[in-house]
């Protein structure tokens, strides 16, 4: 007979099975027999935009995997300014130091509304434990994350404001790129893009006005990519 507890990890590991994303997801390798394993339930949490998934040095007791919407990861320099370093999207995995170290090193913030599945850092534990199937998945996340941070530091860091926001609407746009994206408050980027929030301001309206960008609704826009990618390549 299943105690409350595992009957609630039973009903998480059914959803992982079944999970629209699961190929994307930090459990795609694990098979049938991995998920008897779990015996800590796995949340399936709903966060509306501007809500915190974890604050910095608050204690890492878990790993997210993100749903649907979008995540925020927030860098606290030393002198208390913010540097925002990276987007979780669909599939990714947010917190993955609690699996090293004690605390979160950044502030994940919901940029939209957003599902993520909340996985208990004994859940990894005991799975990484059981099978290497886990083990060389998170490698592959830790590699992922790793090298998406590079780059979005890279190609947000370089290069003229104009470059910095072209590139940054064709990271937005590369999954779905006929899809309008939302843009984000002038503060986020310029906390992106490491410009003033009048310079944020002054390159969008440019690029309205230059037709790279259309706005169909309030802050929701359609992407001129063609265009984009030439205003990445030159000042």
């Amino acid at each position: 007979m299943k105690t409350p507890q595992i009957e609630a990890a039973w009903k998480g590991t059914a959803a992982c099975r079944n999970c629209a994303i699961r190929h994307l997801a930090l459990f795609s390798e694990l098979e049938e027999t991995d998920f008897q394993h779990i015996h800590l339930p796995i949340e399936e949490l709903h966060f509306d935009a501007g809500a915190q998934l974890y604050g910095l040095d608050e204690p890492a007791r878990a790993v997210f995997t993100i749903r649907s919407g979008m995540v925020k990861l927030v860098h606290v320099q030393a002198d208390g300014t913010q540097r925002i370093v990276r987007l979780f999207r669909r599939g990714a995995v947010a917190g993955l130091e609690a699996l090293v170290r004690p605390s979160y090193e950044h502030i994940a913030i919901c940029v939209q509304p957003t599902e993520v599945c909340r996985i208990p850092r004994e859940v990894i534990g005991q799975l990484q434990a059981e099978t290497p199937r886990l083990h060389r998945r998170l490698m592959e996340k830790w590699y992922e994350a790793l090298s998406v941070a590079d780059d979005f530091l890279t190609d947000l860091s370089t290069g003229s404001a104009r470059q910095r926001l072209a590139r940054l609407l064709l990271h937005l746009t590369a999954e779905q790129p006929e899809q309008p994206v939302r843009l984000f408050t002038r503060e986020d980027l310029g906390a992106m893009l490491a410009v003033t929030l009048e310079t944020a301001s002054r390159t969008i309206s440019e690029f309205k006005r230059a037709g790279l960008i259309r706005e169909i609704a309030h802050n929701l826009v359609l992407c001129d990519r063609d265009g984009l990618m030439a205003a990445a390549r030159t000042d």
